[in-house]
């Protein structure tokens, strides 16, 4: 029996929409929801970008959207495909051309924005070519670059605005029989985008890239994109997500799991729960977690772990974790595994000894799902 069937008040129902391929990637339909981040090097520095995208693909990234301005971007670009672990989506702006080189360059992915790529004519020989070179498109609708006649209509840039920019250029590409889309909304504003993706995804079948944009610095970013895209998912609207960050592109990557893992729509790596610690605290947990948290990014096996500072929440915790250690008194805890209580162990061995536990339980969780994966 599942988890859902176990507590059904846990089930998020996705919204019904088509899937595509980003590459070897399913985005929409059933697939999980996609994590993806952007390069903010210079796209000409083949070597950095190249290395950027390999540490986000590391991290989990499932695409990586890298900027086309120029020419000699373009050119960078098909190596920087061919070296790519993962799918790159070429980010495409104000001229058509970047995007026909784009594809021919092999990106899996062309995000284009309606308000800056230029009139129907251009965007027919972008779709001629994504479609020449077996490329997706993604329909960038940005509150902050709005085509200058929706400005007109509605004064300023509003959810009804961005949802009419997008319908738009959906009817662009059905027109010239190109269904391999997606479509995002974006707005800083948190309200703005959370509206204008709810009238999105009742306009449209088309696979949704959910993103707050231009969030903010790591933490208020985090915070902000948690709640805008925290909420649209638990509505079950979003088929891939990207955090916008001014930080390092790995953040992103790392926010975006833990977003979709509070959910429950996607898990990856440990899931530490701890307490914020207080005077009733048998240990430091604090730095316990932070050393934790390095000593565990290698693993990339979903599963639980508990710390947990005393016995008031503690073992009730473990209960629900697959690792667990609960502060006790004169120096030493009690160590959960699979919900149970195993045995005490000092606090000064806890560390190594929660990393071999953690180790040997995912070397367990690897070698069932092998198992299974064979039969």
């Amino acid at each position: 029996m599942s988890l859902n069937e176990i507590r059904p008040w846990r089930n998020i129902y996705r919204r019904n929409s088509r899937q595509i391929m980003v590459g070897n990637v399913p985005v929409g339909g059933d697939a999980p929801i996609s994590v993806q981040t952007m390069t903010n090097t210079v796209t000409t520095d083949v070597k950095g970008t190249i290395d950027q995208v390999v540490r986000a693909a590391e991290a989990g990234a499932d695409i990586v959207r890298v900027s086309v301005p120029d020419q000699d971007s373009s050119r960078a670009l098909k190596e920087i495909v061919r070296e790519s672990p993962v799918p790159i989506v070429a980010d495409i702006h104000f001229h058509y051309k970047r995007g026909i080189e784009a594809a021919e360059a092999g990106a899996a992915c062309l995000r284009i924005n309606p308000g800056n790529i230029g009139d129907e004519s251009r965007v027919r020989e972008v779709i001629k070519a994504a479609r020449d070179h077996n490329c997706s498109i993604r329909i960038g609708v940005n509150a902050g670059s709005l085509e200058k006649h929706l400005l007109e209509k509605y004064g300023e840039p509003t959810p009804d605005a961005m949802v009419e920019s997008g319908l738009d250029h959906i009817k662009v590409l059905q027109d010239n029989d190109f269904h391999e889309f997606k479509i995002s909304c974006k707005a800083s504003d948190v309200f703005m985008a959370a509206a204008a993706y709810q009238a999105l995804a009742e306009a449209t079948d088309a696979p949704i890239h959910l993103g707050i944009t231009e969030a903010g610095g790591l933490m208020s970013g985090t915070i902000k994109s948690a709640i805008g895209l925290g909420n649209l998912l638990w509505m079950g609207i979003g088929d891939t997500i990207r955090v916008s960050l001014s930080a390092d592109p790995v953040e992103e990557v790392k926010v975006g799991y833990e977003i979709l893992k509070s959910l429950g729509l996607r898990h990856r790596g440990v899931n530490i729960i701890s307490c914020p610690s207080c005077a009733r605290q048998g240990f430091d947990v604090i730095r316990t977690v932070e050393i934790l948290e390095k000593r565990l990014e290698h693993i990339k096996t979903p599963m639980s772990l508990s710390i947990i500072g005393c016995v008031v929440n503690g073992p009730g915790e473990a209960l629900m974790t697959d690792v667990g250690f609960t502060g006790g008194g004169a120096g030493s805890g009690m160590v959960y595994l699979a919900g149970k209580a195993s045995h005490k162990l000092l606090n000064e061995q806890m560390i190594d000894h929660i990393v071999e536990q953690v180790e040997k339980k995912a070397a367990e969780i690897d070698a069932q799902t092998a198992a299974e994966a064979a039969e």
